[in-house]
């Protein structure tokens, strides 16, 4: 909570960042966070209370934590496990309980990166949504979309044990996550017509608050650096009064300015700043670890993919060096990765270069079969003939106006 007086530097900001955000960690630990929309099979437009899919989500067998978003989405969120295979396994087995246990009350789990339909209501109340939907209100519609409507993959991998391991993870994350962006992009309807993105999620988040939204990478600083510079630079979203009073800052304040010139309410603490690093969303962000966020959310198997293929680009060696020169061609650019996808012609020979590297690796290094043959069957599907997920949705669109796939699409009949 604020103080009554100056008690914080940017010097401060940067220990806490090197502390908090930085610090050496194992290596070879994978978590994987996935979200989805929870509707009903009779009727997949309208949202699920978020009450009906808690009560299915007790005593989880992998020890998953199940939480919602505003708008009711379902995340799981799996522990820190040892390589790819165990966190896909963890999220496998209690995405297959929960999915089970819903299937009985009649509720689905559909992993599309954007509700094609109309815009969803927030039925999650809590003093930061709260705050955060007045923030985002005064500057524009997207930010309740992006809270209420959007599901992603999320992929964290740790730091590495040396700061050049730190170095080089933050920078490949960075360069490889358009391209993960475009390969996976699956939310090509809004509104319940083609938006005219193959991603629109990703292009709901460029549009909301670019301070905290763009990149983070901070053009060739240190990763500790760039993120400070980045945290300062960013607005302050709301400040906590209390545990129940979040007040939304509608002036233009920055961290930076927050601590120099302080607010009415006070100035910054040291876990003020801690607290404002989660209101900030770039597509990598660092947490102890690094968290992929750029990743629509995509049906089983596609998301045992993602997680797949984004950690081995990010952590193995030869696989990062493999797949550079493609990657190189697609750096930063992350609107084209919304707007087609893999059918940009840049993004669809990168991929078929980068997918084969991290298959290789892959093979190299043991990783279980259930996930070789998942990155395979991707690869076939999409990545060999320069399309993404979004690609069927819209071919199920032009052929009868489906919004949502078929229900034996989301029933949990594959997760194994």
């Amino acid at each position: 909570m604020p103080s009554p007086r100056q008690s914080l530097t940017t010097g401060d900001v940067r220990r806490l960042v090197d502390e908090e955000c930085f610090p050496s960690s194992p290596s070879g630990r994978v978590g994987v966070e996935v979200e989805w929309l929870a509707v009903r099979f009779s009727d997949p437009a309208t949202p699920v209370l978020p009450a009906l899919v808690g009560e299915a989500g007790a005593e989880l067998p992998a020890g998953s934590r199940l939480t919602f978003e505003p708008g009711g989405q379902v995340e799981l969120s799996s522990p820190p496990l040892r390589g790819i295979g165990p966190a896909c396994a963890a999220i496998a087995a209690d995405a297959a309980a929960l999915t089970d246990r819903l299937s009985e009350r009649g509720i689905g789990l559909v992993g599309l990166g954007l509700d094609p339909g109309p815009a969803r209501p927030r039925c999650v109340d809590a003093p930061r949504y709260e705050a955060m939907e007045a923030y985002f209100d005064a500057q524009c519609a997207a930010g309740r979309t992006m809270m209420r409507s959007t599901a992603a993959v999320q992929v964290n991998v740790d730091l590495g044990t040396t700061a050049a391991d730190v170095e080089r993870r933050w920078r490949r994350a960075h360069d490889a996550g358009p391209l993960l962006a475009a390969a996976f992009a699956n939310s090509p309807l809004a509104g319940g017509m083609p938006s005219g993105w193959r991603s629109r999620r990703l292009a709901i988040w460029a549009e909301v608050d670019e301070c905290r939204t763009a990149a983070a990478d901070g053009n060739g600083h240190d990763p500790a650096r760039a993120w400070t510079d980045y945290a300062l630079a960013a607005r302050v979203m709301f400040i906590r009064q209390d545990e129940t009073r979040y007040v939304p800052v509608l002036d233009s304040l920055t961290l930076f300015d927050w601590i120099t010139r302080g607010h009415e309410l006070g100035f910054p603490t040291l876990d003020d700043v801690s607290y404002h690093f989660t209101t900030l969303f770039p597509p990598v962000r660092p947490r102890g670890w690094l968290e992929l966020r750029m990743i629509d959310s995509v049906p089983d198997p596609w998301w045992r993919t993602a997680v797949a293929v984004a950690t081995t680009l990010v952590c193995d060696d030869a696989a990062a060096d493999a797949a550079s020169p493609a990657v190189e061609a697609t750096r930063g650019r992350w609107i084209d990765a919304a707007r087609h996808g893999l059918g940009h012609p840049d993004f669809a020979v990168a991929a078929k270069v980068a997918f084969d590297a991290a298959l290789a690796a892959m093979v190299r290094l043991g990783t279980d079969a259930t996930t070789v043959l998942a990155v395979e069957a991707f690869v076939d599907r999409y990545v060999a003939r320069g399309r993404c997920p979004a690609d069927d949705r819209l071919e199920a669109w032009e052929a009868d106006e489906t919004l949502f796939p078929a229900a034996d699409q989301f029933v949990a009949a594959t997760w194994a």
